[in-house]
């Protein structure tokens, strides 16, 4: 499915590299060219990889782009003897970021806006932080709670079925649709079918079951809430009006607890920013790394 932002990705330099961490080969892509003046560590969703933040990369004109996929999720291979919690992705990206991308400022969507988080809270060194449809209140708790109640028996139920079958279930073309549909919000159909065509392709490039099981797991068990007053660096949430996971209202709670943030909302958008709006997330997050005279950013 011809993705609608091909034309602007394309012409971005982009090359794949790998790097050992925490006993581990982590997978990760540069973008742009090495002498840009800003280098931005992007970080994606549960049970996508570095693809889905691609429609933001294409937009972030003179922006450097490092972004890995997690441990366990596309071609980035399970870390050795861990149960991959928030603790151990909190870990692996810290290390990550001081050997490829130390210093820099650091975006994280969705679930990796919790795994973010919570890396800048132990300590990660970053001048800025970037949530984008950050997880700000419990997914359990959420406008769509009874769904992620189904989620987390189906976890369950593919984690704990004779692996042939839990994997099936896990990988299930039906039920990654069904996510894609409950998610998107666009009536463009070009636009819808890609965003399909994503979840087909990408949402079921997970290592085996127990990492999913894990990551789900962590995903659904604590929220940026918990980390927000312990960050104090500059902080970007970029959230949508529209998202069943965390309700706007949320959102706006969220950007309270943290000493120093800004809040941006999208219209008429959900859970895919990246997907949807990418052009109108990439301005704010243009706007937010641009060097500033005093007393503005």
């Amino acid at each position: 499915m011809p993705s609608p932002y091909a034309e602007r990705l394309a012409a971005i330099p982009v090359e794949r590299r790998e790097i050992a961490v925490l006993g581990g080969t982590t997978a990760y892509w540069v973008y742009g060219d090495a002498d840009a003046e800003t280098t931005l560590l992007a970080v994606h969703g549960y049970r996508g990889d570095h693809h889905g933040l691609e429609p933001v990369v294409a937009h972030l004109d003179g922006v450097r782009v490092i972004s890995p996929d997690l441990p366990g999720f596309g071609d980035t291979d399970p870390l050795p003897g861990r149960t991959h919690d928030l603790d151990t992705y909190a870990a692996w990206l810290t290390a990550f970021a001081a050997h490829v991308a130390p210093g820099a400022p650091v975006l994280g969507h969705s679930f990796g806006s919790i795994v973010v988080a919570a890396a800048v809270a132990g300590g990660l060194d970053t001048p800025q932080v970037i949530l984008v449809n950050p997880i700000g209140a419990p997914a359990l708790e959420g406008p769509r709670g009874i769904l992620t109640r189904l989620a987390v028996f189906y976890y369950w139920a593919g984690a704990k079925l004779p692996r042939r079958l839990g994997d099936a279930l896990l990988r299930n073309g039906v039920i990654v649709r069904v996510m894609s549909l409950s998610m998107a919000k666009t009536r463009d159909k070009a636009l819808l079918a890609f965003i399909h065509d994503q979840h087909d392709t990408y949402f079921s490039k997970f290592s085996d079951r127990d990492v999913l099981h894990e990551g789900f797991v962590a995903s659904v068990s604590t929220d940026v809430r918990r980390f927000a007053p312990q960050i104090a660096q500059p902080t970007l949430l970029i959230a949508a009006d529209k998202d069943d996971i965390t309700p706007i209202e949320a959102e706006r709670h969220l950007q309270t607890l943290f000493p120093d943030a800004e809040l941006v909302e999208i219209a008429d958008v959900g859970h895919l920013i990246h997907y949807e709006t990418p052009q109108v997330a990439a301005s704010a997050v243009r706007r937010f790394l641009r060097p500033s005279g005093a007393g503005t950013r």
